[in-house]
């Protein structure tokens, strides 16, 4: 399979799973990939997704250029229905768990969209990002150009945009685009600490947060702040509200049942 998929422990791992390409995704893969986000939006179980490619040399290099339909011209690609974006995570609105990146390599044109797609980028040393369509006579049409704009200083996304160049992991780091830069011995220990941290708090909560976050991020605050948003009804009806009060009271670490 050019994607890999399990649950365990509350936690997803989706792997893509083609070093040989630098886990660049065909069209069978990007389809796979939609498929796992479907099943993960309906595991209610599953608290946290992890993002990665396999080996050490790329999380993702965009699409396939290999497998490219030559009569596909670049305004017939852009006019194709995809609105969850590259791998089906750049632009998607449906995913209420938080999704960690794990940048284990290059994140380079889709593959830095599938990036900007998650909520929290833990990334390699020698992890580079870049969008870098302008330099092959393409553009990141599937959510690089929207997405970046939005989630950084404006002289830097342009300096990114306008020139296709690609940056490390620490100039994204300073950039705001990383959460946290680790050597590669250490990379999988740096995400489990993120997956802990997450499952720690009320999966029901922070899929309120997400939910906020993600969709009145178009609104003034006074319009956020009175949205009634359904993952927000549901964390505030849930049993795991009373949960968390009563666990603080009786100084121990609450369990939670996710309803």
């Amino acid at each position: 399979m050019p994607v890999s998929f399990s649950v365990e422990d509350h936690v997803a791992r989706v792997t893509i799973d083609r070093p040989e390409v630098l886990n660049a995704l065909d069209q069978v893969a990007e389809a796979e990939m939609e498929a796992i986000w479907q099943r993960i939006e309906a595991d209610r179980s599953v608290r946290v997704a992890v993002l990665t490619g396999a080996g050490d040399r790329a999380f993702c290099t965009g699409a396939d250029m290999r497998n490219v339909d030559p009569e596909l011209t670049g305004l017939a690609y852009w006019a194709a229905a995809r609105p969850a974006g590259f791998g089906g995570i750049a632009l998607r609105q449906t995913l209420d768990i938080p999704v960690i990146a794990r940048v284990n390599g290059h994140a380079v044109g889709g593959g830095f969209e599938m990036v900007l797609g998650c909520d929290l980028v833990v990334a390699a040393e020698h992890a580079s990002f870049g969008l870098t369509e302008p330099r092959v006579g393409r553009l990141p049409l599937d959510g690089g150009m929207v997405l970046l704009q939005r989630q950084i200083a404006h002289r830097h996304a342009l300096g990114m945009l306008l020139t296709g160049r690609r940056i490390k992991a620490q100039e994204a780091l300073g950039f705001g685009l990383v959460n946290e830069v680790a050597a590669k011995e250490e990379l999988d220990a740096a995400v489990d600490r993120w997956v802990q941290d997450i499952l720690a708090c009320a999966p029901l909560s922070l899929r309120a947060i997400k939910q906020v976050a993600r969709r009145t991020a178009h609104l003034s605050p006074t319009e956020a702040q009175a949205q009634r948003l359904p993952a927000l009804v549901a964390a505030l009806q849930s049993a795991d509200s009373d949960e968390g009060v009563r666990a603080f009271r009786e100084k121990r670490k609450p369990v939670w049942q996710g309803r």
